[in-house]
């Protein structure tokens, strides 16, 4: 069953202050939900994400990929040990105060699983949150570095920024000095690209130049040209939102694909006619795009997600495996929030990309990555797969326990 929350301001307050004040739905405790008995009471999981705001088109995948995930993680039942998974919905729009409220509301009302975060600066405010109120958060498409290993209550449903980098470096091959130029929103997002491009390719020898652009410019000409200057052997470009078509043709306009070997990272179907006559001059890393795989766990999404009017998209992956995660989680530690993070930690599954390990020190989710090339047809603009690098060659180091 589907819910959206509405909640109104007072209600939050009154949400938050029963969090603060009186510890209300303390994961691990005894009870039952809503007076209800305990073993026949729905699990309630909050889906915090974007359906509003910027990245509201990757909240939407995020979301009918969950479905389609819990469909095939229950087999069909929605239910867990004979339990109902209650699933209630709520907008971030892509703001971190938002989401905190949102979330907080949430577990006021004694929900133990928390998953969502279409950004990267939501998922660094709601892992707080999680760690303080000892409930599972799983995190969505947010890819900054910084949600791996932060605490013992946050996981991640779909690929960092650092295994990004990895799968641009195999493109490039050795990048011992060269020159490398990080084209990114001045954002969580763009940040931590730009710092997982200096760590991973700088530690290389590669001469790490960011270019980071305010999140509220409207003018990218500016910035563009400055990218183009520098002439870079590598320009890598970081970009996640409403104006990424506007940042593509100013690097079009400015000789960008001329002046240097361009990758970026495969966006959502909606954006492969933006590159234009620049599409097969681009290399491209990839989390996920339509058939990259064609396993069991692919077909059911493909399929999960037909019965939704919907397609298979970048982050549609990520709803599954979150879905994937939570129903383990559930079946293993019921309400018990400990016994949920003990069921996550090392275990391995097939997801839509294939097989992937949630490591047991730090959470990162190891996972395979793609290459691809966009090639022209007669509708427009298809993915390609170059090639697939195993979870291992992409693999993040240990974060450092905090």
């Amino acid at each position: 069953m589907l819910q959206r929350s509405g909640r109104s301001p007072a209600a939050l307050l009154i949400a938050v202050l029963a969090v603060l004040l009186a510890g209300c739905g303390a994961p691990g405790s005894g009870g039952s939900d809503a007076g209800g008995n305990s073993a026949t009471a729905p699990f309630r999981v909050g889906l915090v994400h974007s359906t509003t705001g910027p990245l509201a088109s990757y909240g939407k995948q995020y979301s009918a990929g969950f479905r389609a995930g819990l469909d095939y993680a229950t087999k069909g039942t929605g239910q867990v040990n004979g339990r109902q998974v209650q699933i209630t919905e709520a907008d971030d729009a892509g703001d971190p105060a938002k989401a905190v409220a949102a979330a907080t509301d949430l577990i006021g009302q004694g929900y133990k699983v928390i998953a969502g975060s279409t950004a990267s600066g939501v998922a660094l405010q709601v892992a707080p949150l999680a760690e303080e109120n000892k409930v599972l958060f799983v995190s969505g498409p947010a890819a900054t570095d910084a949600i791996t290993g932060v605490n013992k209550y946050t996981f991640r449903s779909g690929r960092q920024t650092y295994q990004d980098v990895l799968t641009a470096g195999s493109i490039i091959g050795d990048p011992a000095g060269r020159s490398v130029t990080v084209f990114a929103q001045d954002s969580a997002f763009g940040q931590a690209n730009a710092q997982a491009v200096t760590a991973v390719l700088g530690a290389k020898g590669a001469r790490v130049t960011p270019v980071l652009v305010p999140a509220g410019a409207t003018d990218l000409t500016p910035f563009a040209r400055q990218a183009v200057d520098a002439k870079p052997n590598l320009l890598f470009v970081a970009w996640a939102g409403a104006n990424a078509t506007q940042m593509w043709q100013s690097l079009q306009q400015q000789g960008a694909f001329e002046a240097s070997t361009v990758v970026t990272g495969l966006d959502i179907r909606s954006t492969y006619p933006i590159f234009g006559a620049a599409a097969d001059k681009i290399q491209f890393l990839s989390h996920f795009f339509p058939g990259a795989t064609d396993n069991e766990a692919y077909k059911a999404l493909e399929a999960g997600l037909a019965k939704q009017g919907a397609e298979v998209d970048l982050f549609t992956n990520d709803g599954f495996v979150a879905a994937q995660m939570v129903v383990h989680a559930l079946q293993e530690g019921g309400d018990d929030t400990a016994a949920m993070v003990k069921a996550l930690e090392g275990w391995t599954f097939t997801g839509p990309k294939g097989e992937s390990t949630i490591r047991a020190q730090d959470h990162a989710l190891l996972q395979p990555m793609f290459t691809a090339r966009l090639t022209q047809t007669a509708s427009g603009f298809a993915p390609q797969l170059v090639a697939t690098l195993p979870p291992d060659a992409v693999a993040p180091p240990v974060a450092p326990a905090k």
